[in-house]
């Protein structure tokens, strides 16, 4: 009951601060012009970020390794691609549904599944939380310093509940929960457990979050200049503002959360018109790209059975 409740407050705040922000500079932004090599330029943002979707998609792959679970990437790239333009449907839990059932058919276990597709997203966030510490000092003022403390202590609890010491207990307490709906006997025969802390699979999120980032910092430059220096200011801007649309329970795939967020945080940075500009535009791209990925996914799985040998 109070989650929905405070979905429906952040969504209903974020719609409120995006329609004040467009009404604000609406004439500015009706104002800005696209040429052909800003168009070119946002194809490229597009190519980069669908290149990141995929690499997402392996580093499942990689989890599902870390889990003692070997998998074929090419058709788990191919699922997680499928799956991810469903993240926009109500609920914003269906992509995480769909990866699931796909992982179960293929491990046989639910509670491998399941894990697996718990771990990826907190990959994500963790990776995200990293580039916000290292990236964000420009988004806080210089008083700011319990801040930069409460950053650093969250980053260090995520770390520290990802070691195998602290991560395994909980991976007991979901194999319980779970192994009941897989087996009549209420007992699965895999055994789980990550032996290593699961560094690879996090600089992998690294690398996806920095791809997303470059996306974004190309739908700006898009749009007018800009100089080396704003390079960090957008990287930790776009991570905090994705972190946020990827937590809170606000709208469908963040919708609404990361436009709020990241108009807030550059604003004062740059002219409104073009972040407003910006933010939007991305949120296209970023659909498209999605789009692009589940339907090159079903492309190429279609022409992998009816030719199976090629």
């Amino acid at each position: 009951m109070w989650k929905k409740i405070l979905r429906w407050i952040i969504l209903g705040g974020t719609l409120f601060f995006l329609g004040k922000a467009l009404k604000d500079h609406w004439q500015e932004v009706i104002n800005i012009e696209i040429d052909a090599i800003a168009w070119a330029i946002l194809a490229i943002a597009t190519g980069v970020t669908l290149l990141a979707h995929t690499w997402a998609g392996w580093i499942w792959t990689w989890v599902l390794r870390e889990l003692n679970q070997p998998v074929k990437s090419v058709e788990f790239i191919q699922v997680y691609l499928k799956t991810n333009i469903a993240k926009y449907l109500p609920g914003n839990v269906w992509h995480h549904y769909g990866r699931i059932v796909a992982a179960k058919n293929a491990t046989g276990s639910l509670s491998v599944a399941t894990l697996s597709v718990v771990m990826e997203p907190l990959l994500m966030a963790t990776a995200a939380l990293i580039f916000v510490v290292i990236f964000g000092t420009q988004l806080t003022s210089a008083d700011g310093i319990v801040w930069r403390i409460l950053q650093f202590l969250c980053l260090g609890a995520i770390l520290a509940a990802l070691h195998p010491v602290f991560f395994n207990p909980v991976i007991q307490l979901l194999k319980k929960l779970t192994a009941k709906k897989l087996d009549k006997d209420g007992k699965e025969s895999v055994n789980l457990n990550i032996e290593r802390y699961p560094l690879r699979p996090l600089l992998g999120e690294l690398g996806f979050l920095g791809l997303r980032g470059t996306g974004f910092i190309l739908t700006v430059f898009a749009l007018g200049p800009v100089q080396a220096d704003d390079i960090p200011l957008l990287l930790g801007a776009f991570s905090f503002a994705w972190l946020l649309g990827f937590v809170l329970p606000g709208a469908p795939g963040g919708l609404g959360v990361f436009e709020a967020t990241a108009i807030a945080l550059l604003q004062n940075h740059f002219p409104p018109a073009w972040v407003i500009s910006a933010i939007a535009l991305y949120r296209l791209i970023s659909i498209i790209a999605e789009t692009a990925g589940a339907t090159l996914a079903w492309l190429d799985e279609r022409l992998t059975t009816q030719h199976p040998n090629k």
